[in-house]
C-alpha cells in the first residue's frame, strides 16, 4: 500500500511510502547516534565500497562484503559468481530483454572498458541502525547473480555502497558523490530520500530506487522506484476489506505513527483517505523517536474505546507498542501495519504478542516456492549475505536492480544516463517477475493491488480474497 506505501510506513524513521517531506535535523539525528551528521565514503576490503565512517564499523566478511555501520579499507566489489540458483527464460539474469547490439558502446561517467558502478544510498547508520540494510543486501544479491554469467557489453556490475543515515544531508552528500563516480543509482532506500533529489536531477543520474518516500524524490525527472508512489494517492483496496470483515472495530480506529521522517505526513494522508474510505479514525497521535513509555498511549485509546489500531513506524517499535497493549489488557480486534513488520526478525522479537496481528503488503509472500524469482532473490542474498533476512524493502530493491539491467542490456551500445532515464519512464505494470503488485514505474502512480497478511503461531498467511485485491486509489486531498 503505500506504506510502504504500503510501503512506507517507513522503516524506521519513514513509513515508508511515501512520504511527504518532512525530515528531522541533522543534528538531532547525530546526537541519537553519537555521531556527527553527514558522513559519507569509505570502502571495505571485500572490494565492496562501503558506506562512511559511522558507528560500528567491520572490514571484509570472507568476501561477502559488509552491510551495517560503516566500513574501511578496499575498493568496488564485482559481486562473481557462486553456487546460487541461475534463472531461465524470464528468470534468467537479463530477464525478457532482447539485447541490443553493442556497437557504439562509449566509456562515461562509472562505466570503464571492465565495469558499470551503480551505487547504492540507504539508511544504514541512524536512530535505527541497519533499516535499511536490506536494500544494499539485495542489489549487491543481484549483481552477484548477474555478474556470474552475464556482462552487459563486456562490462561486469560494481556496486557502490553509501550511507545516507536517515538525514537529508547525508542523503544529499552521496547522492553528489555519486553523480561523479557511478553511472546510476539503483535499489536506494531512505526516509529522508528528499536531499539527494536535487543532486540526481542536476547531473542527470538515473535512481532506481526500491521505494520513494517522498515528493521530492517522485518530482526529481531522472528519479524513479520499483514500488512507484504517489504520496497523495491512497489504495482503498485494505481499508475496503476492513469495512468488510471488520466493519464495528474501523468506527472506532486509532492511527499512531513514528513523529519523524515521512510519517507524520504519509500518517495524515492515510487518515484523510481512510475516513473518505467509511472509517472513523478517534484516536490520531505521533509518537516521538526517543519514547520508550507506551502506556499513556494505550491508556487513552482505552479511554476512547478504540478497537482497531493501526500503526505506522518501524517493526521494532511496534513490539513496544505490543507490550505495553499486553500490559495493560487491551485487547483491539485489529491490530494493523503496513510491509515493515512482514519481516521474521519481528515474529521472532514479539513473539506471542504478534499472533493475530494484520498486515497489508504489495508483495508475494517470502516463502512462496510457486514464485521463481523469489527463489532466485533468496538464494542469491543468502550467498552475499549468509543468514540475512529477506524483507519488503530488499525485494524491491532486487526488483529495481532488475528493472536497470534489463534496460541496460536493450539499449545496449545505446546506453547514456538519459537514454536509460527515457526508457524507464516508459516501464508500466512492472512486476520483478512476479515478486510484487503491478507497479507503474514510469508514471510514478501508487499501485491499486494489495494483500491482506495475518500472522499466527509465527507464521505469516495471506487470507486476501485472491493474491491480491484491487480497488480505486483514493485521492487523499492532503495534497503531498
Amino acid at each position: 500500500m503505500r506504506s510502504p506505501l504500503t510501503l512506507l510506513a517507513v522503516g524506521a524513521l519513514c513509513v515508508a511510502l511515501a512520504a511527504c517531506g518532512s525530515q528531522l535535523d541533522p543534528d538531532t539525528v547525530a546526537q541519537v547516534n553519537g555521531t556527527t551528521a553527514g558522513g559519507v565514503a569509505g570502502t571495505v576490503d571485500d572490494g565492496t565500497t562501503g558506506a562512511g565512517d559511522a558507528p560500528g564499523s567491520v572490514t571484509g566478511d570472507g568476501g561477502t562484503g559488509s552491510d551495517s555501520g560503516s566500513t574501511t579499507g578496499g575498493t568496488t566489489d564485482t559481486a562473481g559468481g557462486g553456487s546460487s540458483q541461475q534463472g531461465t527464460g524470464d528468470n534468467s539474469a537479463t530477464g525478457s530483454a532482447e539485447a541490443g547490439s553493442c556497437q557504439g558502446f562509449k566509456n562515461q561517467t562509472g562505466i570503464t572498458d571492465d565495469t558499470i558502478t551503480i551505487a547504492n544510498a540507504s539508511d544504514i547508520s541512524g536512530p535505527v541502525p541497519g533499516i535499511f540494510e536490506s536494500a544494499q543486501q539485495a542489489t549487491r544479491a543481484y549483481a552477484a547473480y548477474f555478474n556470474s554469467s552475464n556482462d552487459i557489453c563486456g562490462r561486469k556490475l560494481q556496486v557502490e555502497l553509501l550511507d545516507s543515515r536517515a538525514d537529508a544531508g547525508a542523503d544529499q552528500q552521496a547522492y553528489t558523490r555519486a553523480c561523479d563516480e557511478a553511472f546510476a543509482a539503483v535499489g536506494s532506500m531512505s526516509a529522508f530520500d528528499s536531499g539527494g533529489a536535487s543532486a540526481a536531477q542536476s547531473c542527470g543520474l538515473p535512481d532506481i530506487r526500491s521505494t520513494t518516500v517522498t515528493p521530492d524524490r517522485r518530482d526529481c525527472s531522472t528519479c524513479f522506484a520499483a514500488q512507484a508512489v504517489d504520496p497523495g494517492l491512497v489504495p482503498s483496496a485494505m481499508p475496503r476489506y476492513f469495512l468488510s470483515h471488520y466493519r464495528d472495530a474501523t468506527q472506532h480506529a486509532a492511527l499512531l505513527y513514528i513523529n519523524a521522517g515521512a510519517a507524520p505526513v504519509n500518517a495524515g494522508a492515510f487518515r484523510a483517505a481512510w475516513d473518505k474510505a467509511g472509517w472513523k479514525v478517534d484516536y490520531f497521535q505521533g509518537i516521538d523517536v526517543s519514547e520508550f513509555n507506551y502506556s499513556p498511549y494505550v491508556q487513552q485509546m482505552k479511554d476512547k474505546g478504540i478497537r482497531l489500531v493501526v500503526y505506522v513506524g518501524p517493526y521494532q517499535n511496534t513490539e513496544k507498542l505490543l507490550d505495553a497493549m499486553k500490559q495493560q489488557s487491551m485487547d483491539p480486534d485489529v491490530y494493523l501495519q503496513d510491509s515493515t513488520i512482514y519481516d521474521q526478525r519481528f515474529v521472532e522479537e514479539a513473539g506471542d504478542n504478534g499472533n493475530g496481528v494484520f498486515a497489508y503488503s504489495t508483495t508475494g509472500m517470502f516463502d512462496d516456492v510457486s514464485i521463481q524469482e523469489m527463489q532466485l532473490y533468496r538464494s542469491w542474498l543468502d550467498q552475499v549475505k549468509p543468514g540475512a533476512v529477506p524483507n519488503f524493502y530488499g525485494l524491491y530493491a532486487w526488483s529495481a536492480a532488475r528493472l536497470f539491467v534489463e534496460q541496460a542490456v536493450a539499449l545496449g551500445g545505446k546506453l547514456t544516463r538519459a537514454s536509460l532515464v527515457q526508457s524507464v519512464s516508459r516501464v508500466k505494470d512492472w512486476t520483478g517477475n512476479g515478486l510484487h503488485a503491478p507497479q507503474q514505474v514510469g508514471s510514478k502512480t501508487t499501485a491499486n493491488c494489495q494483500s491482506i497478511l495475518q500472522l499466527n503461531d509465527g507464521t505469516w498467511r495471506n487470507i486476501s480474497p485472491g493474491h491480491y485485491m484491487c480497488a480505486p486509489l483514493i485521492d487523499s486531498g492532503t495534497g503531498n
